[in-house]
């Protein structure tokens, strides 16, 4: 496999943020109670991730070691100015929806994380190729999550999305079935059912992606030789 698919396969399902590393699950509990949250959320991240490994792996030979911290959070918090301001100017209701979070992308682990362990080691390239597939999980996860909840909860998928999104987003919203859903989904205790769920059967998945190998390599391994008498 490539270094760039192997990434990518990382980045977006063997490592995923959410479910793999169960990392930045304040925000994938907070602002999934919709699948059009999740998706503005989880694009506004990756927006900040692929800036921030960029220019972490285009400064990593000016900043040294003992204030690379303070230079990785300074860089961060710059780059959420940004993308809060704008959409703050050109997503205005999304950007009152997601409220508080999107400030608080400065404290996501995820983002320090990645510039701290990949972007101050490799090239450009690799670093936006890495934030985009980080990026690209941690949004799969968040639309995923907030997809599941909103059709139990409510029986519509994307509600809201051309008033959130624009309005060439519209075509996405749809009602699955008419009528109500079950509440919960909708209210923090759904989150948390849906998370466990969500690893529980991306760990059954693994597991049995994994079993075919392992049966195959105890085929091939070389049998034990009897000693003789």
């Amino acid at each position: 496999m490539s270094p760039s698919r192997d990434i990518l396969v990382d980045g977006v399902w063997r490592n995923n943020v959410v479910f793999s590393q169960m990392l930045s699950l304040c925000p994938a509990l907070a602002v999934t109670s919709a699948a059009t949250q999740g998706l503005g959320m989880g694009m506004a991240t990756m927006a900040v991730l692929i800036a921030s490994n960029m220019l972490v792996s285009l400064l990593r030979g000016l900043i040294t070691d003992e204030v690379r911290i303070p230079a990785f959070v300074l860089i961060i918090a710059t780059l959420v100015t940004i993308v809060d301001l704008a959409m703050n100017a050109w997503l205005h209701e999304l950007h009152k929806v997601l409220g508080l979070f999107i400030p608080l992308i400065v404290v996501n682990c995820l983002i320090l994380g990645r510039a701290e362990s990949f972007a101050c080691k490799n090239s450009v390239a690799l670093s936006a190729l890495d934030g985009l597939a980080m990026g690209a999980g941690f949004t799969l996860a968040l639309t995923l999550m907030g997809a599941l909840r909103e059709i139990g909860g409510s029986g519509t998928l994307f509600s809201g999305a051309s008033t959130l999104l624009g309005p060439a987003m519209g075509a996405l919203e749809m009602r699955v079935y008419p009528g109500a859903g079950a509440l919960v989904m909708i209210l923090p205790a759904g989150g948390f059912i849906v998370l466990g769920l969500m690893i529980a059967a991306k760990r059954a998945m693994d597991a049995r992606q994994a079993s075919p190998r392992v049966q195959e390599a105890s085929c091939h391994s070389p049998k034990p030789v009897a000693a003789a008498s």
